[in-house]
């Protein structure tokens, strides 16, 4: 592959790491009225992250061992913001 290809994906998968910090930071330090957003848009971000390392690791810009060491953490991440929404949704107010 082409190493600009490489190098913009790259930066792509590095942006969409750092926002998607940024987004449970926030969601950590926000309003409960509003945190089941913020956490939705988490995981949306967090689902695209995995995305673009799985296409990463198919086009072998990352080799095996990388791609199962980053994997497992994001999919722990995953489960954790998983389980944050559904515990906003339980506790969300009847109206």
């Amino acid at each position: 592959m082409e190493r600009l290809s490489r190098f913009t994906l790259g930066t792509t998968i590095d942006k969409i790491f750092c926002e998607t910090i940024e987004l449970i930071l926030q969601a950590s330090y926000t309003a409960r009225e509003q945190k089941q957003t913020i956490v939705l848009r988490a995981a949306s971000k967090l689902d695209t992250l995995k995305f673009f390392l799985q296409i990463a690791w198919e086009i072998k810009t990352i080799d095996h061992k990388k791609y199962a060491a980053l994997s497992a953490p994001l999919h722990e991440i995953g489960k954790m913001l998983g389980g944050w929404r559904k515990q906003l949704q339980n506790n969300e107010p009847s109206q």
